[in-house]
């Protein structure tokens, strides 16, 4: 085959590039994933008790706003702040997080985020007036920070290529089928047992965290070689020759700063993956994926959907069908395209649902979204009900298919060691405060632009989203962290 000058100087580097592919392979061929997945599945348990704090609110505000306590019935606006102050604990416990996860590591942090969990859940079942149930979403929100940081560092430099991507997405997955079983949970439990059902998977995770290894880069970043070697051979099996491996992270470890200065953020190799994350945590949620999971329930009832608790199960469970989709390409197609396939999505979608509401809810002055509809016509036109649930059930399955996902996945891969807890810590603060913003806001949202705006708003920043995706994301698929970090170094 002939080359020309341009490419010439270029075959060094390609047959380096080869060689060492070629030695990847040979070694991730004996590579055993069992103990891989097992560990995974004990920290994944942390995400499903984070979907049931986010799902735990749908079934639970009608029922707190009915019920004839006064001590615990909720107004609309006290219903607003239950919805929506997890998601300040949730900002706190990323700075948490950030800071934890360099103190004790990836897997004491977990253990140690499972203790809020079970408290805050217990707050709710004990609770006998309104500031115990916003102790108990407070403490259950701090506890869904730290484990969105924690679990995604914890599986990437737990995994390897091949598989990185599948199980990173499981993240998701998981958070997605703890809504799910809020949801399902709702339309038999009452609040305070669906409570109870909420503190089992957190229980079960500091259990079975008990049993996992420490990540074996955070080992050898603290010079525990010979436990980092013992928590390689745990996770890889007994045929592989994990002295290849642990070398390859170590050289890394060596290579990079251990503390972080100011001065590392003229680094690109630091402001541009920490840029890309938090940008990305904006676009998640100004999809406005958490005001519609967390109002599910209410949103069906002004879209005068009649089985408004049954419509928003098939919703969570279409999230978690496409959730499993997408943790099933993701080593195969790509983060980037994924990405970009749920932003358009997302798009048509919510500019459809717009529309639905345009048609349906133009009598209704939005002066409440949480009380009874009273001046809905009394003869909806229930013909285009299937509108309102097809055009949610497109945005889940978009939202599911990418920007659930991958966010966290790529969060998880793109920073530098030196610069990974504060680099994630931020992105989850971005995120959970970003959260707190649409939720809280989402009436007030629907007072003024009145439901169809509020979804063509969301749908134009999902457009945005597209165009950010296509030009500032990498691709991340295949690659080591350590070719992550290099391709943002541009070396």
């Amino acid at each position: 085959m002939e080359y020309d000058e341009e490419t010439r100087p270029l075959l060094v580097n390609d047959e380096e590039i080869s060689e060492d592919r070629l030695e990847q392979d040979s070694y991730l061929n004996k590579v055993k994933n069992g103990k891989l997945y097992m560990a995974t599945f004990a920290a994944v348990l942390g995400p499903l008790s984070f979907g049931f704090v986010l799902g735990y609110s749908s079934p639970a505000i009608p029922e707190l706003t009915r019920i004839q306590d006064p001590k615990l019935q909720l107004s609309t606006d006290e219903a607003s702040w239950f919805g929506s102050v997890v998601t300040i604990g949730a900002a706190l416990g990323g700075l948490l997080g950030g800071w934890i996860v360099g103190k004790v590591g990836r897997k004491l942090s977990l253990m140690f985020c499972a203790i809020p969990f079970i408290f805050g859940f217990t707050s709710i079942i004990a609770a006998q007036n309104h500031w115990m149930l916003y102790v108990g979403r407070v403490l259950t929100g701090l506890a869904s920070g730290v484990t969105s940081l924690v679990v995604p560092l914890y599986i990437s430099e737990m995994a390897h290529e091949r598989v990185r991507g599948t199980i990173g997405s499981c993240v998701q997955l998981m958070v997605v089928t703890g809504i799910m079983g809020a949801y399902i949970g709702g339309l038999f439990l009452d609040w305070r047992w669906l409570a109870v059902a909420s503190s089992i998977p957190p229980t079960l995770m500091l259990v079975f965290m008990c049993f996992m290894p420490e990540t074996p880069r955070f080992l050898l970043s603290q010079g525990k070689r010979r436990e980092a070697v013992e928590a390689l051979r745990f996770l890889r099996g007994p045929d592989a020759p994990i002295e290849w491996e642990c070398a390859r992270i170590e050289e890394a470890c060596k290579n990079e700063e251990q503390s972080l200065s100011l001065s590392d953020l003229k680094d690109p190799g630091v402001y541009k993956p920490l840029g890309v994350g938090i940008m990305m945590m904006v676009f998640q949620q100004f999809t406005g994926i958490n005001a519609i999971m967390f109002y599910a329930e209410t949103i069906f009832e002004q879209a005068h959907f009649k089985s408004s608790d049954v419509a928003t199960v098939i919703v969570a469970a279409t999230q978690v069908v496409f959730t499993a989709v997408a943790a099933f390409v993701m080593d195969r197609a790509g983060r980037k395209a994924l990405l970009i396939l749920s932003g358009v999505t997302m798009c048509v979608s919510e500019a459809v649902f717009g529309v639905y509401f345009k048609l349906t809810v133009m009598k209704h002055d939005n002066s409440t979204l949480l009380s009874a509809v009273t001046d809905v016509p009394q003869t909806p036109q229930t013909d285009l009900a299937w509108l309102a649930v097809g055009s949610m059930g497109l945005f889940i399955t978009g939202f599911a298919l990418g920007w659930g996902p991958t966010p966290w996945l790529i969060m998880s891969e793109i920073f530098p060691t030196r610069a990974r807890g504060l680099g994630s810590a931020l992105c989850v603060l971005t995120n959970w405060t970003c959260a707190f913003i649409i939720t809280k806001t989402f009436q007030d949202l629907m007072d003024l632009i009145t439901s169809a705006g509020t979804f063509w708003m969301f749908s134009a920043l999902c457009a945005l989203n597209v165009i950010f995706t296509a030009v500032f994301v990498p691709e991340t698929k295949g690659k080591t962290l350590e070719e992550i970090q290099a391709h943002f170094k541009g070396t």
